[in-house]
């Protein structure tokens, strides 16, 4: 089940789920990657940002791997940026043994140029073989890093294993449009493009000429719909759905609270056992808690599915 260019749909950011003391919580990856696929998701992304990646040993990630994996029955993405290459290498080949589709390889901080971050990329790809499909992750408000679509297409253009963009940039609907732009003038080979950023601009993403969502809303199901009702033409219906959940989306996307926001609303739906995150993280007051129980009772309103 390797991953190619044809990959659509929602490929459902995954939270690590850890117990109140920092323990990892394998029963919740179990219970986890059941509520995913439940809702639709076309694929599971895990160890991302949002995945606490960087909190976890290489033991460990390679648990929640093989645990996702052999639970889920759609492709796993597996995150392996790491700050040197023996370690990519060493993930990413851990990864792919216990059945990953491919791995996202994120461009570290400290690259500035246009020649760093395509010679990085090409440094990355000898580390891990040219055999393993893999995701370029553009995410420069996290990230730091300015990748501009001919960096981009470069990159796609020099390695054939690359088979998909994460599309996190912002503003970035113009990114999607010049990437299949590309793409019409045979300038660059076909790749998948999933957006991120919480689906805060999935509706209007769509229209630009992206395959779908990667990312980790804590109503999955939404974001599924939404791509389904694009493809299929039902414009109004597609925003209709999304207005509904946009002030929770905006609430998911606080900088330093949002991953809280959405363990907290995960922990709710019965998706995981605890919201806790493991040490340095970040934690909820009783306030915030309150306006996120305020906003779940507003989208009841509008979708039953955020009655519980």
């Amino acid at each position: 089940m390797k991953l190619d260019e044809s990959a659509h749909g929602v490929y459902s950011i995954a939270v690590t789920p850890f117990h109140p003391d920092g323990r990892l919580d394998l029963a919740s990856v179990d219970r986890m990657t059941d509520f995913y696929v439940g809702c639709g998701a076309t694929g599971l992304t895990i160890l991302g940002i949002l995945g606490e990646a960087p909190k976890l040993s290489e033991e460990e990630s390679l648990a929640v791997t093989k645990a996702v994996v052999s639970r889920a029955g759609v492709p796993v993405i597996v995150g392996v940026s790491a700050p040197g290459f023996a370690a990519m290498r060493s993930l990413a080949h851990g990864a792919m043994e216990r059945g990953a589709a491919g791995v996202m390889i994120a461009p570290p901080a400290h690259l500035r140029t246009d020649d760093q971050i395509i010679t990085y990329y090409a440094q990355a790809i000898e580390a891990i073989g040219a055999d393993i499909p893999f995701v370029i992750q553009d995410c420069p408000l996290t990230l730091t890093v300015i990748m501009t679509p001919k960096v981009i297409r470069q990159i796609v253009q020099n390695h054939p294993s690359c088979v998909m963009l994460k599309h996190e940039d912002w503003p970035g609907l113009e990114k999607i449009s010049a990437m299949r732009g590309f793409e019409k003038d045979g300038s660059m080979k076909h790749i998948s493009i999933l957006t991120g950023n919480g689906g805060l601009f999935l509706d209007f993403e769509m229209e630009r000429g992206a395959d779908g969502a990667m990312t980790g809303y804590a109503f999955p199901e939404m974001l599924v719909d939404v791509v389904r009702l694009s493809k299929a033409g039902e414009r109004d219906k597609a925003h209709d759905l999304f207005d509904a959940h946009l002030p929770l989306v905006r609430y998911e996307q606080q900088q330093g609270v949002g991953l809280a926001v959405r363990k907290y609303v995960l922990q709710k739906r019965g998706a995981i056992a605890s919201d806790a995150q493991r040490k340095p993280g970040s934690s909820l007051t009783a306030a915030a808690r309150a306006e996120v129980d305020y906003l779940l009772a507003r989208l009841a309103r509008h979708d039953p599915r955020a009655r519980f």
